[in-house]
């Protein structure tokens, strides 16, 4: 490719993921503490992402290795999730697509978004989500 034109092309600095639908809780501590995070472990992760000023979501791997993310809702509330991070996309649509293969039985997702150029912290990554929700027709 041209290197002018390179320059010429929007830089996106987001990797794309899909995440299930668990439950919709009204905190995030509260959404945390539903995917099984102790209430301790919980709040230290919010008073990150709330220190950092990101006023994203918030993913974590749990023991065993089952990856959460906790992120805010078009309405307010909290959307705790099951993420899928081991295949991110560069695209939002490429992830939407993903998360319609995964949803089944009417259930909703999301599409949330990591930073690209920020490596993750052990344990934990700020997100910050897309305001797409996806539901399954079936």
């Amino acid at each position: 490719m041209d290197p002018a034109k390179i320059n010429q092309l929007p830089a996106d600095p987001f990797d794309y993921f899909p995440a299930i639908l668990c439950i919709v809780c009204d905190s995030p501590i509260d959404a945390l503490v539903a995917l099984c995070v102790r209430r301790g472990e919980a709040m230290d992760l919010v008073a990150a992402a709330l220190w950092s000023g990101e006023s994203g979501c918030i993913v974590t791997t749990l023991h065993g290795g089952r990856q959460i993310a906790v992120m805010p809702t078009p309405d307010g509330r909290w959307a705790a999730c099951n993420a899928f991070l081991d295949e991110v996309f560069a695209t939002p649509q490429e992830a939407t697509w993903k998360l319609n293969t995964l949803l089944k039985r009417g259930r909703t997702g999301y599409v949330g978004y990591v930073q690209r150029t920020v490596p993750p912290p052990m344990g934990a990554k700020i997100l910050q989500p897309t305001p797409q929700t996806v539901r399954n027709a079936e």
